[in-house]
């Protein structure tokens, strides 16, 4: 079977190669390797503690790798600054939304354009000159419009991880981590966040790479799909096979 990375080669966006990270004696990354081509969308799954936040963290830069390479576009950023990391296109989410709360749900829109863009001594002058345009389109399109004007800290738990989507949306990323986006979120409005990022891979050609503990929802969203447990790759495929796959069951069993 041809893999993902085979079929979309001369596309790729991200590769993680060997990435290994220890905190002590404990190895929460070990040669770890994944390849998210570009315009995919592309899970990470595994039990709690196999080590998918830890990759996100080295991948954006918030933590520095013990050993192996993450190139961006074929340049080696490993040992960049998060700030440069964002700013070459890589922007996350988190699993406990990070947003304003004292600024508006306009304001923490605006404010958000700016990382890629400019220093933070500017922020709110040149972002909210270059912003203001598109950051009504951008409510819009979390369904957040009629709560621009209200202080994010009183949006609920969903309506905030909306909000930081359109945050992480506002600037314009070329790959976009998302870590968890449907926990925590009342599932009535989880297929609206489904579409959303649908919407942003294909209308907006944002490439994904997702963290996800709620099957269903990565099987219908990622064309491919790796899969760590005790900090290395256990298996990786299309989501047929990984959900058939008698290790990956195994893993989730035994965390159970």
């Amino acid at each position: 079977m041809t893999s993902l990375l085979e079929q979309q080669a001369l596309t790729l966006l991200l590769e993680a190669v060997g990435v290994t990270k220890a905190f002590g004696g404990v190895v929460a990354n070990n040669g770890v390797s994944l390849a998210v081509p570009e315009g995919s969308i592309v899970g990470l799954i595994g039990p709690n503690g196999s080590g998918k936040t830890t990759l996100f963290n080295a991948i954006t830069g918030a933590i520095p790798i013990d050993a192996g390479a993450i190139r961006f576009k074929g340049k080696d950023v490993s040992r960049l600054l998060a700030g440069d990391i964002a700013r070459a296109g890589i922007i996350r989410t988190y699993q406990q939304p990070r947003i304003y709360g004292g600024l508006t749900t306009r304001d923490n829109v605006i404010v958000s354009t700016a990382v890629r863009t400019t220093s933070f001594a500017s922020l709110f002058g040149r972002a909210r000159h270059h912003a203001e345009d598109k950051v009504e389109e951008l409510l819009d399109f979390v369904d957040l419009t009629g709560k621009a004007g209200i202080l994010a800290g009183e949006l609920s738990f969903g309506q905030q991880k909306l909000l930081e989507l359109a945050m992480a949306l506002a600037n314009e990323p070329d790959l976009l981590l998302l870590d968890e986006p449907t926990a925590g979120i009342n599932p009535t409005l989880i297929n609206d966040l489904i579409d959303r990022l649908k919407v942003a891979n294909n209308a907006l050609g944002v490439t994904l790479l997702i963290i996800e503990h709620n099957m269903p929802v990565i099987m219908g969203l990622a064309e491919h799909i790796y899969c760590l447990a005790h900090g290395r790759l256990l298996a990786e495929g299309p989501p047929d096979a990984i959900q058939n796959d008698a290790r990956v069951l195994d893993a989730y069993l035994g965390a159970a």
